[in-house]
């Protein structure tokens, strides 16, 4: 079974598929990696934020993005939340905000 990425919602998705083109040429290129190695590629790609929430570092010459995701058995990487950064520290509320999609997504057999 291959892996397969989910998004939380459309407006997600399109957020992502909205970033600069840089940043979106290497978000496709990790996707990629995602999709063939799985969730765990590690520094400099991915890393563990909290329990079961993970980040995809993005980062190009038009800045740093990052997306936030969760897996689910079946071989599920499911987007959760993205934003760019502008500052070293990822701020808090991005994190609730990822946190509180993964607990919806653990809950919902819809994803």
């Amino acid at each position: 079974m291959e892996w397969q990425i989910i998004y939380y919602n459309s407006k997600l998705e399109k957020e992502i598929l909205d970033l600069p083109e840089g940043l979106l040429a290497r978000y496709l290129g990790l996707t990629d990696l995602l999709l063939e190695f799985g969730s765990n590629l590690g520094l400099p790609h991915t890393k563990p934020m909290r329990k079961g929430l993970f980040e995809l570092r993005v980062k190009s010459t038009e800045g740093i993005a990052r997306v936030f995701f969760c897996t689910k058995v079946g071989k599920k990487i499911i987007m959760l939340h993205s934003f760019i950064k502008k500052s070293q520290k990822t701020p808090k509320r991005e994190i609730k905000i990822a946190q509180n999609r993964m607990k919806e997504v653990v809950n919902n057999e819809a994803f």
